[in-house]
């Protein structure tokens, strides 16, 4: 019911914003104006993933449309925690009960750009989407830019789908993998296939990585086992307002809270799932230092995931635990760059390890690690969360990965290549919808190269290209 109901409050926010800007309410870019465009997503929270993304859409379409010509603005649903991120862009507040907020600050701006990588499924929060759709809707509404950038398309509850094909028809959105344009092409969502766009990021130096390990126990030597664990059995989060009473009054659901009236799932079936995965975990990572010298930590590249992390080095006897509420997503990702192994249920946990070439497997809980390990042609690394024999098949894996990371990490060098054309070629999409809508804007001029369409790369990437483009 709260799904529905927040539903159709933002489908009537994008009626009313169309009928105002119909009536003549609002401003259209006009030549010599700076291009003002809204990044809409879920920053704020310390999920390094989500961060890492933005930050490097912000680098690239930036350095595409040229700094001069654009005001950018990103979401956060916390100053504080992304004080320091996304470089000259403005931050603009996304509170909880977003409807009103979306309707007051899109038409602020010129056009949207939609830089959830999780924008088009019901698998995490359909509340999410809604805000993603609303907010694209919004700006096609008042024949603005609306774009979807990197984005990724699954199930979707009816609901969902059926406002996602009324109000993204308008819009572009370039998927990170050719399954979510097959989804939105049957909605009638207008798509190019794109890429994740956290290939580009520049973390802090390799010896800040280094030293952090050396500061919580690595003798500089073993080598380095990283584990990036989460809950993949509480999503998706829901609105509840039943809940949230008896929360207010009594405390219940204290566990499943995720913040204002938004709960995780719950309950006896998620629980055993989870015990399940975290033993799992835990035992595959006891067999395999014992078989071989490791050093081990634990990740948290949200920080929810803390919970999960803490739970298996409990099991574990107490291992490190490094989380997003402690480093910033710059010295985070150094810190994965700095380890020899991963094994990882989070996506971006692999994806910004792989510019380093960490082998890396994956236990994933949906299709965007599937997706990965299929590109890598390493589809022997992957594992599902609810795999019954998950504890052997990740043994096998992190073995594989100590006996076979040449071969591994060769695989995931040309994959971080091919991810850097594709994602020029993103850049060069986006320019032409710029172009389509607002011909007048002044783009670059001449012939490019395909690395012209990337934010400045650190001369690690640039080694990659040489060797593999």
């Amino acid at each position: 019911m709260m799904d529905f109901i927040l539903e159709t409050w933002v489908s009537s926010a994008i009626e009313r914003s169309k009928a105002g800007w119909m009536l003549g309410k609002g401003k259209p870019w006009k030549p010599g104006d700076k291009l003002k465009l809204l990044f809409a997503g879920y920053n704020g929270t310390r999920n390094m993933g989500s961060d890492v993304r933005v930050e490097e859409m912000l680098r690239q379409l930036r350095h595409i449309l040229g700094s001069d010509n654009v005001a950018f603005s990103v979401m956060s649903q916390n100053f504080k925690r992304s004080q320091g991120y996304f470089e000259d862009s403005a931050q603009v507040f996304l509170p909880d009960i977003f409807p009103p907020f979306l309707e007051n600050e899109v038409p602020k701006h010129h056009g949207v750009v939609a830089c959830e990588g999780s924008a088009f499924k019901s698998k995490f929060a359909n509340a999410l989407t809604t805000m993603m759709i609303g907010s694209l809707g919004i700006a096609a509404a008042q024949n603005k830019l609306s774009v979807g950038y990197g984005s990724e398309a699954g199930n979707m509850d009816p609901p969902i789908k059926k406002m996602c094909a009324r109000y993204c028809r308008n819009s572009l959105v370039i998927t990170r993998n050719e399954e979510s344009r097959t989804v939105l092409r049957e909605l009638g969502v207008p798509t190019e296939l794109g890429t994740d766009t956290a290939w580009t990021f520049d973390p802090k130096p390799a010896a800040y990585g280094q030293k952090v390990l050396r500061d919580v126990g690595w003798d500089g030597t073993t080598p380095v086992l990283v584990v990036c664990p989460i809950n993949p059995f509480e999503w998706p989060v829901k609105a509840s307002v039943a809940k949230f009473a008896l929360h207010g009054l009594t405390g219940a659901y204290k566990e499943s809270h995720y913040r204002s009236v938004y709960f995780h799932n719950s309950g006896a079936a998620a629980d055993r799932a989870y015990q399940h995965y975290l033993k799992s975990i835990a035992n595959a990572v006891d067999a395999f230092r014992k078989r071989r010298k490791v050093f081990v930590i634990l990740v948290a590249t949200e920080r929810l995931d803390a919970r999960p992390a803490n739970r298996i080095s409990e099991q574990l006897g107490g291992i490190p635990v490094l989380s997003s509420d402690d480093y910033n997503m710059y010295e985070l990702v150094s810190i994965l760059r700095a380890c020899h192994m991963m094994a990882s249920s989070r996506y971006h946990g692999i994806v910004t390890s792989m510019p380093g070439l960490v082998p890396s497997a994956g236990i994933t809980m949906d299709e965007r690690i599937s997706n990965l390990m299929r590109e890598r042609g390493q589809e022997e690394l992957l594992m599902n969360v609810d795999d019954l024999d998950l504890e052997p098949k990740l043994l096998a894996a992190l073995e594989k990965l100590a006996t076979e990371g040449e071969r591994i990490s060769d695989g995931i060098g040309r994959t971080v290549v091919k991810n850097l054309k594709v994602m020029a070629r993103m850049g060069i999409y986006f320019e032409e919808e710029v172009q389509r809508r607002y011909p007048e804007f002044p783009t670059r001029k001449g012939e490019w190269s395909w690395e012209d369409y990337l934010p400045p790369m650190n001369g690690s990437l640039h080694g990659l290209v040489k060797a593999y483009a």
